[in-house]
């Protein structure tokens, strides 16, 4: 190991982060600079702070890895995450977002949809589901990094866990989100030209774009029999339709996190950074280049991993990883690449890890400092504001503590999963009525309230004594009702809660707003006051 080059790397860039989380600190003079940036936020560095927030070590890692043992049809999920992520999300949900924000004054996602609705109990309920549901997310991201670590560097997976945890709550902590995404924007960066080159070399190390993936094609019948049964064809195909490994990365992987992305309250948040609905039409195109390069890259170079494991070793990359999905990309950094890579590698996984974790802490913190404190402890909000920025601080911490220990105790080949369960779980609880609540005057209290309730429940009901990998692992459904999953017939028990869950919601929703009373037409005016148009069949 050349420690020399290695410190000199890590000096450099913990020193730009220390900074730009300085340079942060030293520009927020108030709540709504520690929470929104004031509303802003430059759009090109908007654009990298919400694509470096959207791609984590989950995404690389996780998703990685799952495309290493499940193959390339994993790519279906980089079209989902811009066409949906980026594309409808920047112009049909963030312009909406951004000026209903302004017109309530909301700060916060919770806020934002308390306000919308007149319910301080919405907000208590979207601050309950975040705070405590958003740490499975995160100790993901950590699982993600932490095992890099551990595996380039050679230490214990709890030592590399608890201090990288360390290092991001030093500037999350003071920063707040001016700093957060200044340090995004810059990590943003750092990723692109990694996973850029990580590419290139990939495809140079294994003879060429079109000898990498013949020889990935030839490699169809060497799949473990296990994963054949399951309907794995090839790492260069999609599984057999129907399959339940075809359910898996389709509804979960796919649709679970592809969908679920429009409901991520710390992707929501950043369209109220921004000053006007021109500068979110100039990040819509940054944005959508940014996830191109970055999810396109980590599930090519996952699967192709499979090609030089085979030529090295003889194994596939399942092999090599002993069966732990979340080490297929980190043993083939460390083994593929040249030494001065790995460490450019480690560094494009930790901005990786630390945008996205820095976003999650941000959104947990005011989450639990702000919103849950208010609704449950103070009545008058102005009366909070002096002691807002330590609560929410103090927010973060409980956050962070949480975070680190999920990371510790969550089971292996999790990281992929784990984002998929808390991204069906917020698109089932929020979804519903934060796109109706943008679009549809005639969406009440009662059935934004029940549409949340009902999908939050019905989600974690299918994930507990439904859906065979959650149910079986947990084991309450095999506590109570006697069997690991109450629905043994195919595909219901490989279907993902999302598909479920989510069109239940949203037709409670709709179905309880046309029989219960509709808010003010005054209120109204209000939220929807310089949003054009709104199409007359929605209002």
């Amino acid at each position: 190991m050349n420690y020399l080059l290695f410190n000199t790397i890590i000096v450099v860039y913990v020193g730009l982060v220390a900074f730009l989380g300085y340079l942060g600190y030293k520009r927020t003079q108030s709540a709504g600079d520690y929470i929104i940036g004031g509303g802003e936020i430059n759009p090109f560095i908007m654009a990298l702070s919400y694509g470096a927030a959207f791609i984590s070590t989950s995404a690389i890692i996780g998703f990685g890895g799952a495309a290493g043992a499940f193959g390339m049809g994993l790519l279906w999920l980089t079209v989902f995450n811009i066409f949906v992520g980026i594309f409808i999300a920047f112009v049909f949900f963030g312009k909406r977002t951004r000026q209903m924000g302004q017109n309530l004054k909301a700060i916060t996602f919770p806020d934002l949809l308390s306000k919308r609705y007149e319910s301080r109990l919405i907000r208590f309920f979207t601050s309950l589901v975040i705070f405590f549901f958003m740490p499975l997310y995160a100790g993901a991201v950590l699982i993600g990094a932490a095992r890099f670590l551990e595996t380039a560097l050679g230490i214990s997976f709890i030592i590399a866990l608890v201090v990288f945890t360390t290092i991001i709550a030093l500037y999350v902590v003071t920063g707040g989100i001016k700093g957060i995404t200044y340090a995004d924007a810059f990590q943003g960066t750092v990723m692109f030209l990694g996973m850029t080159f990580l590419l290139i070399f990939t495809y140079y190390k294994l003879g060429g774009v079109t000898q990498a993936h013949s020889a990935l094609s030839d490699m169809a019948p060497m799949v473990p029999e296990k994963l054949q049964a399951i309907g794995h064809q090839g790492w260069a195909k999609m599984p057999k339709a129907g399959s339940e490994l075809w359910w898996l990365v389709i509804s979960t992987l796919v649709l679970g996190v592809g969908v679920g992305t429009l409901a991520q309250p710390q992707l929501a948040v950043k369209f109220m950074t921004v000053k006007s609905n021109t500068s979110l039409n100039r990040a819509t195109l940054v944005g959508g280049i940014f996830i191109f390069s970055m999810t396109g890259v980590a599930f090519v170079v996952g699967s192709l991993s499979n090609v030089f494991f085979f030529k090295t070793a003889g194994k596939n990359a399942l092999e090599m990883a002993g069966g732990n999905f979340d080490k297929i990309i980190p043993i083939y950094i460390t083994q593929a690449t040249p030494e001065w890579f790995s460490y450019i590698f480690m560094i494009t996984l930790l901005a990786a890890a630390i945008s996205t974790l820095s976003s999650l802490f941000h959104v947990m913190g005011t989450s639990l400092g702000k919103d849950l404190y208010e609704c449950a402890f103070c009545r008058n909000e102005s009366a909070s504001k002096q002691n807002t920025i330590l609560l929410v601080r103090l927010g973060i911490i409980a956050g962070i503590l949480l975070s680190l220990l999920l990371g510790y105790n969550l089971p292996i080949s999790i990281v992929a999963r784990a984002t998929a369960m808390f991204f069906g779980i917020a698109a089932a609880t929020f979804l519903p009525m934060f796109v109706l609540g943008l679009y549809w005057k005639s969406v009440t209290r009662a059935g934004a309230i029940a549409g949340m309730v009902i999908g939050a429940f019905s989600s974690l009901f299918w994930l507990v004594f439904i859906h065979k990998k959650e149910a079986a692992a947990l084991g309450l459904s095999q506590a109570i009702f006697g069997k690991p999953y109450l629905i043994d017939t195919f595909p219901w028990m490989a279907v993902d809660p999302i598909l479920v869950a989510l069109p239940i919601s949203f037709f409670v929703t709709v179905l309880v707003s046309l029989f219960t009373a509709k808010l003010t037409p005054s209120h109204l005016d209000r939220c929807f006051s310089k949003i054009y148009p709104t199409p007359k069949s929605l209002v």
